[in-house]
């Protein structure tokens, strides 16, 4: 199993903590290691990640959590319970295809260099779209009849594995967290966990390395 990637791609990440979490062993293959054209070639939605199960290609996170999930139940990463399990399922929805989807790089460059926008316009685009997004993920999580220590349990999981790289890039881009507590708490008690932190940008094999001083 390998699976296409690249250190900054927050759904790469999604699906390297789903692994992790399940312990199952997977190849990292950033795709800058790859020939000019290869991956389009393998993929041609040409976006990350893809999951190559012995040279059939999974595109898209969401197929592949859903084959991992599939293919290897225990532990699974959704409740146990349908109500909980489908509110976990549209949590995750709503940062990938509501949040993500607006803000990712290709986004903000059309936006920038394609469109004529400003920083200043990119930006406020920017917050618009990720401060709607983390109101209703926040506002979800004050909802729930029965409050946990993760988003939809007493162990991280579907939800969890989304919001976390989510939260990692709206600070990258500048937008304000503290507005989110509940969000927050669950942030809190996620990133020491070994299936999160081997999963950030800065553990990946392709992530740029600052030289030392000559």
């Amino acid at each position: 199993m390998r699976l296409i990637s690249r250190w900054q791609n927050s759904a790469g990440e999604r699906v390297r903590i789903a692994l992790n979490l399940k312990g199952i062993p997977y190849h990292y293959v950033s795709v800058s290691s790859l020939e000019p054209g290869e991956y389009r070639r393998l993929n041609p939605q040409g976006l990350l990640p893809a999951l190559d199960i012995g040279g059939h290609i999974v595109p898209q996170s969401s197929a592949i959590l859903a084959y991992i999930e599939e293919t290897y139940p225990i532990p699974s990463l959704l409740p146990e319970d349908p109500g909980l399990r489908a509110q976990a399922r549209g949590f995750a929805a709503h940062i990938a295809s509501e949040m993500h989807a607006l803000t990712v790089q290709r986004v903000r460059h059309l936006l920038r260099d394609d469109l004529g926008g400003g920083e200043a316009e990119v930006k406020r685009w920017l917050q618009h779209w990720l401060g709607l997004g983390f109101a209703a993920l926040e506002q979800t999580l004050a909802q729930r009849q029965s409050p946990s220590p993760f988003c939809f349990g007493d162990r991280p999981g579907w939800a969890d594995l989304h919001l976390i790289p989510q939260m990692s890039n709206a600070r990258r881009l500048g937008h304000d967290l503290s507005p989110y507590p509940l969000l927050l708490a669950v942030e809190q008690r996620c990133v020491p966990l070994d299936a999160f932190r081997s999963a950030t940008p800065e553990m990946q094999p392709d992530f740029p390395k600052t030289e030392g001083l000559a």
